[in-house]
């Protein structure tokens, strides 16, 4: 109840930009398909694009966020965390194959870690669609490991690991974009006595509980 009284006295604010975020690591995911295994290398500068724009994106909601979501602080340091490896990657272009994917994988393992812990947060909000994005969260974070691991991996078995990675995160960022949606179209649905009700309810129970 908390969390849902949270939402009624603040809207989330550009629950867009994670819908954003997942069709651009979509795209990532669909061009590292689309691409030969000998352009892998100049795929580092795609993913310092995305990382630096997602990173930005991040930050950005983080902070225009920080009293509606619990999770913010999560989004904050993964927006960090993926704006760091956008300049690293842009500093670097040159990059070998050999650290590119632990890059890639150490950024999908946390965006992945966030967006799971963040679907838990939906499941107290009560939305129904916390599942899927639990799923795809889990899905990323086993083929970040993968990645991670990627020493056992060659040719193209290590361009599908990355493009699944990117397209795993990507349907879950998407997921989480239309669940914050939701969250922000509460107050619409409710009309304000009902919101004095829970209001007064949530007020009484704290009380009897001090």
């Amino acid at each position: 109840m908390p969390n849902l009284l949270k939402s009624f006295r603040n809207s989330v604010k550009h629950w867009y930009i994670p819908l954003i975020l997942g069709i651009l690591f979509v795209g990532c995911g669909i061009y590292v398909f689309s691409s030969p295994l000998e352009t892998y290398l100049t795929l580092s500068l795609l993913f310092s694009v995305s990382f630096i724009v997602s990173g930005i994106f991040d930050i950005f909601f983080s902070i225009n966020n920080a009293k509606v979501l619990n999770g913010w602080g999560l989004y904050l340091v993964t927006g960090l965390l993926s704006l760091v490896m956008g300049i690293y990657l842009v500093s670097y272009p040159q990059i070998s194959m050999a650290i590119l994917p632990f890059i890639v994988g150490f950024t999908v393992m946390f965006r992945s870690f966030q967006l799971l812990g963040i679907s838990f947060d939906l499941k107290d909000a009560h939305i129904l669609n916390w599942g899927n994005l639990a799923i795809f969260s889990v899905l990323g974070i086993i083929l970040s490991f993968m990645l991670l691991a990627n020493p056992i991996f060659s040719g193209m078995s290590l361009v599908v690991l990355t493009g699944l990675s990117f397209i795993f995160v990507g349907v879950a960022s998407v997921i989480l974009a239309f669940n914050l949606k939701k969250i922000k179209d509460y107050p619409a649905k409710l009309d304000s006595e009902l919101k004095d009700k829970i209001e007064n309810l949530h007020n009484e129970l704290n009380d009897r509980m001090k």
